[in-house]
């Protein structure tokens, strides 16, 4: 089996089988291009079925020669096995080469958050006076207030708002295409309907595209690289030095929930973790900062 039909079967058993997005599929294939690229350069063109246990080892160490870090490591490694699952599944080798294959041990890192000043500051740099203004600012106060990732921003549909006092809640649809329901607070409700109501009406809107809430000035739902672009430049605009992205808006959602006392339960359902050990970064999160608030306040620090 060569390689282009193992990829071209491995994506229909991603979408099919797995129900992956779109999104994790592109993570999947382009992961496994690399062991191709592997196979090419490294092994005579071997084809996927062909590989020992030793030669997915040998790929171990040629990409942490490459400098990839143990997470991409281990994310990689991750794809390989889902992918000679499938071969197995489909009979196209009798053993598995990847079932011993180890990932890198991980430590943990913590992600960076933004505090409320910084927040707060970087709403505020928001030109409402430009059209796109207040759809930008509806853009950052669901983001932080819902703790969306980017692409459940993106991909928001009005029909999925329950903005109605008494109701207040969103409708995402999530990784996997697994739905959950978030409540949605008061500053993030009245951007979304100064957007809604004010501005976005007036915008043209292309065919399909009718159910979108955040578009772009020709009426296209905006992309994820647009999100990323305006946070970088409004951390610019007020002398942020912090690297951040979308996702640091999430983190701090989490984070500022936490050292609020929510229950971890609680913030795993609104961020849509499968897992528990997911969110329960979050409460060394919280320790750290309470960590740093002794050592800054208490009188014996």
């Amino acid at each position: 089996m060569n390689w282009a039909a193992a990829v071209k079967g491995f994506k229909t058993y991603l979408r099919l089988e797995r129900s992956l997005s779109a999104n994790s599929i592109d993570a999947y294939i382009t992961d496994l291009e690399k062991l191709y690229q592997f196979a090419d350069s490294e092994l005579n063109k071997k084809s996927p079925t062909e590989f020992s246990l030793a030669d997915l080892r040998a790929f171990i160490f040629w990409i942490n020669d490459l400098g990839m870090i143990p997470s991409s490591q281990a994310r990689i490694i991750s794809g390989i096995k889902a992918f000679y699952k499938f071969l197995l599944i489909e009979d196209f080798i009798t053993i598995d080469p990847s079932v011993l294959l180890e990932a890198p041990k991980i430590t943990r890192k913590l992600p960076d958050t933004l505090s409320i000043i910084e927040i707060n500051k970087m709403i505020g740099a928001i030109d409402l006076s430009r059209p796109e203004g207040p759809r930008n600012k509806a853009m950052l106060e669901v983001l932080y207030g819902c703790g969306l990732r980017v692409s459940e921003l993106t991909e928001l549909k009005l029909s999925n708002l329950y903005l109605r006092k008494g109701d207040e809640l969103i409708k995402v649809l999530g990784k996997g295409s697994k739905e959950r329901l978030v409540p949605i607070g008061g500053e993030a409700i009245k951007a979304l309907n100064i957007w809604i109501e004010q501005v976005r009406v007036h915008v043209d809107i292309k065919k399909g595209e009718e159910d979108m809430v955040f578009l772009n000035r020709r009426g296209k739902r905006l992309t994820r690289v647009y999100v990323f672009m305006l946070i970088k430049e409004l951390a610019q605009t007020i002398g942020l030095t912090k690297n951040i992205s979308p996702h640091t808006f999430r983190h701090s959602f989490a984070t500022h929930l936490v050292e609020g006392g929510a229950d971890l339960r609680a913030v795993q359902e609104m961020l849509g973790h499968e897992s528990i050990t997911t969110t329960e970064i979050y409460a060394h999160l919280d320790k750290e900062y309470l960590k740093s608030a002794i050592i800054q306040f208490h009188p014996r620090s």
